[in-house]
């Protein structure tokens, strides 16, 4: 098998987090409404509809490009592209061409244990397009309807330059932009529901200095599409040049269900949009003391703060690395922090029982009752042995349900935590005549043993026991025999 050379770009478009549609005054909250019902005569392009730029849009656009350290181009300049396609009611969209937000952008991450960093092509504004649904009670068999709600949503595209080596290099890359446009409020980022969308252009060389023949892959809906598509289009394209096929310049899409990708139409190039200036939307320029104000409104980025809690928290980078990912539950983890000084403690916490309650409850640490002087209060306790963690880890659930405080939960359940040795000591010696098999297995060299009869004896106690006193107690009476 010859070497090759695996080139990716990305192009991602982020629906951008407004009230209002990009030319109108149409809501953007159209998940679950019902078809045609959030539209108008701009969105939809009915003759004589002027559109007039939501300033919210530009706002957030020039805030992702300046999070992605791009240079802010002077002038703002909006084309029509055109194209004909069903769900586009005006027969062109609304974009930019020559003159984008932002250019010559980069982007740091991680992936395989190593810093990488993509340059960012540029970064534009553009309409979103209507949705085809082929499928429905309200349609005839064997037809397609057309939804225009999301026609004129705003869209901020994210392109990347082919700085990408691999399908590995393509994920960590797209959950780090995620996390950066969510950090800073210009987008949800949710993948499931198309608020963020990826297209790679992918090229297999056999030499490093050439690039090979750009194929489009479309129609990736989740991290997981992104890697498993890329792979396996890096492996046909492949498996073409061992053969010395070639491979064509095409647009192909994902299919999930059967794990490949399969061609849809040719490349289009830019010239095939016919692209020019939209005569009803005027050149402006971008005020230099608007870029500074919107500067003030990017919060400190996931990886810098990854590494600010590595140093100031002694945390390790991939514990750290999984705080940052969620703005929230990074600043959940420093409020708590201001209460229960105990960073590696804490951050054990979150990882582990908070995210484990918010997956089961299907919440966010937003929507969630506990606050973290509630967690701080709960961890202080534990901190000071006057609860186990068996027992701190029921009450956090009880928490998470209600919004109850830990004190309150404590007396309402009668709680207490067994610190008597005396009486300890009893059901220590209990749990040793019961179970003379374990008592074997310890005195023969199994450590396991051990372990085992400290998870009895807190069976017994239904967790209220000093762990630490008990395997203490137990260690004692077993080697008093020896």
């Amino acid at each position: 098998m010859k070497d090759f050379y695996v080139t990716i770009g990305l192009e991602v478009h982020c629906q951008l987090l407004t009230q209002a549609k990009m030319f109108c005054r149409c809501s953007t909250d159209y998940i679950g409404k019902e078809p045609n019902t959030l539209i108008c005569p701009v969105c939809t392009g009915l003759p004589g509809a002027l559109p007039v730029l939501n300033r919210r849009v530009l706002e957030l656009a020039i805030r992702t490009a300046l999070a992605l350290r791009c240079e802010i181009l002077p002038q703002v300049v909006f084309h029509r592209k055109n194209y004909f396609y069903p769900d586009l009611p005006k027969g062109y969209q609304i974009s930019q061409y020559d003159f984008p937000i932002g250019v010559r952008g980069i982007v740091e991450f991680v992936s395989g244990g190593s810093k990488k960093r993509v340059r960012i092509k540029r970064v534009h504004v553009e309409e979103d397009a209507g949705k085809l649904i082929h499928e429905g009670p309200s349609l005839p068999w064997n037809s397609s309807g057309v939804d225009f709600n999301r026609c004129g949503i705003p869209l901020v595209e994210i392109v990347t330059e082919p700085d990408l080596r691999s399908p590995e290099e393509a994920r960590d890359y797209l959950i780090m932009l995620r996390s950066i446009v969510r950090y800073i409020g210009a987008s949800d980022g949710n993948m499931e529901e198309g608020s963020l969308r990826c297209d790679a252009n992918v090229s297999v060389s056999r030499d490093v200095e050439t690039l090979g023949t750009k194929v489009e892959v479309k129609n990736m809906n989740s991290f997981r599409s992104v890697f498993r598509a890329l792979q396996y289009e890096i492996d046909r394209q492949k498996a073409l040049l061992e053969k010395e096929l070639p491979i064509l310049q095409e647009t192909r899409h994902w299919d999930e269900t059967r794990d490949i990708t399969v061609a849809a139409r040719g490349k289009e190039e830019a010239e095939d949009y016919r692209y020019f200036p939209d005569p009803d939307l005027l050149p402006f320029s971008i005020e230099p003391k608007d870029l500074e104000e919107i500067a003030k409104t990017i919060p400190e980025l996931p990886l810098e703060r990854k590494e600010r809690f590595m140093v100031e928290y002694e945390l390790p980078e991939g514990e750290a690395g999984v705080l940052v990912q969620e703005k929230e539950v990074a600043d959940f983890f420093e409020e708590c922090l201001k209460e229960f000084h105990k960073p590696r403690m804490l951050c054990n916490w979150m990882l582990t029982e908070v995210l484990k309650n918010l997956n089961e409850l299907e919440i966010n640490i937003t929507e969630s009752k506990i606050s973290p002087s509630n967690l701080a209060e709960l961890l202080k306790l534990v901190d000071k042995r006057e609860i186990s963690g068996t027992i701190a880890k029921g009450i956090l659930e009880e928490m998470f349900k209600t919004g109850g405080r830990v004190k309150e939960i404590i007396a309402r359940k009668g709680i207490s935590f067994i610190t008597n040795e005396r009486e300890l000591e009893k059901i220590v010696r209990e749990t040793i005549e019961k179970n003379p098999q374990s008592v074997a297995d310890y005195l023969s060299g199994k450590e396991k043993a051990l372990h085992f009869l400290i998870g009895q004896v807190m069976k017994v106690t239904r967790g209220q026991a000093d762990p630490e006193l008990a395997k203490n107690l137990l260690l004692k009476e077993l080697n008093s025999g020896e």
